[in-house]
């Protein structure tokens, strides 16, 4: 059955849901969430949850990546951030903090962010982050994968995550431009890559045999993001995880039963996005607002992507999260108040128990209702 709906005689367009839209039922019998499992692995790396904390400057420090690893999740920092551009970025954070005028604080964005990375700062975050025994992650864009891969791989990265607003298989360059080859470059490493993102079944069909060993979703989706209002480019994510975890399904047939992960990444502002985004078959989650939520947050109550001090278009903004709880009271709890925002893991695992589900793959088959708003 066709799922398209005509916007005019000339123009047809396919019907999307947002986490909004959908909501899941319980279906089966109970159980405490005591006899719940959130563990999630990747690779050969395993977590008691299945978070990952977004590469972005305002979420993730080595410092918040180590809290984050020690909670259970993996921090991912950014290695084109002001942490491997500055010895001590912490002051410029709290300048950038401090600056009330969003004008203002991207013009300030945008000096700050033309400082050369260093390589040698790359390796000493990463360094730090290994020395306290968590698993070590760490992020670059696709134009900067080339120029730093080596220095990452060698300072001892455990999973390298290649991440874009959007991230293409076949990206065509300018003349002159040799666009980074995915498939050869992935073969050539010896870690596993997350790469994304992506929003529909054939582009992540395409990633999914570059050989990642996961594939982030979404596009412009967060609440850093104006891509849907600067670019026209949405893509809502109940429907882009479901297809997204439909070509993970043909691939697996595909390559003769390699699975590769599915990770949702934007729009995900609560407790409740988070478990419809596994509901909808997503076995984990990037978290960027709601960890730059924590009153330990380097960000200081304010969250910017990459985005925001785009050279070319800025498709981002810098948003004002406030502080709602410490980073461990967001993860586990307990939470103070009823709005999604603090214990998420507990959410999840009461959805898991009253849906009937004790394990992360097998609540991807929960019933799903759609509730037109």
């Amino acid at each position: 059955m066709s799922n398209e709906i005509e916007i005019g005689r000339g123009k047809r367009a396919r019907r999307v849901y947002t986490f909004d839209e959908i909501g899941i039922v319980p279906t089966r019998r109970t159980r405490d969430p005591e006899l719940v499992s959130t563990a999630w692995s990747i690779d050969a790396f395993q977590f008691e949850i299945p978070v990952l904390g977004a590469p972005m400057d305002s979420v993730m420090s080595p410092a918040t990546a180590i809290a984050l690893g020690k909670l259970g999740g993996l921090g991912v920092l950014n290695l084109e951030g002001l942490w491997t551009r500055y010895e001590d970025p912490q002051p410029l954070l709290d300048e950038l903090a401090r600056l009330g005028d969003d004008v203002e604080a991207v013009k300030r964005m945008r000096q700050l962010y033309a400082e050369p990375i260093k390589p040698e700062l790359i390796r000493d975050r990463l360094g730090e982050i290994r020395d306290a025994g968590v698993t070590v992650a760490g992020a670059l864009s696709p134009h900067h994968t080339a120029e730093f891969s080596d220095t990452v791989i060698g300072a001892g990265v455990d999973l390298f995550v290649i991440r874009g607003n959007t991230v293409s298989a076949e990206h065509v360059s300018v003349a002159g431009r040799e666009p980074l080859n995915l498939k050869q470059f992935i073969y050539e490493l010896d870690v596993p890559v997350i790469v994304g993102g992506a929003a529909t079944y054939q582009s992540a069909l395409h990633l999914m045999r570059t050989g990642a060993a996961g594939v982030l979703v979404g596009f412009g989706g967060g609440a850093s993001s104006t891509t849907r209002v600067t670019l026209g480019i949405r893509a809502p994510m109940a429907s882009a995880i479901a297809d997204v975890a439909g070509a993970r399904t043909d691939y697996l047939d595909e390559s003769g039963g390699r699975y590769v992960h599915v990770i949702a990444d934007g729009g995900l502002g609560s407790s409740g996005d988070l478990i419809k985004a596994m509901a909808c078959g997503a076995d984990a989650v990037m978290l960027g607002a709601a960890l730059a939520r924590a009153t330990d947050a380097p960000g200081k109550g304010w969250h910017w992507g990459q985005e925001a001090h785009h050279d070319e278009l800025p498709r981002g903004k810098r948003v004002h999260v406030g502080g709602v709880a410490p980073l461990e009271e967001i993860i586990s709890g307990p939470a103070h108040i009823a709005d999604g925002s603090a214990n998420l893991i507990g959410a999840l695992r009461r959805a898991m128990a009253t849906t009937g589900y004790s394990e992360l793959k097998e609540f991807q088959r929960v019933g799903v209702v759609y509730a037109e708003r």
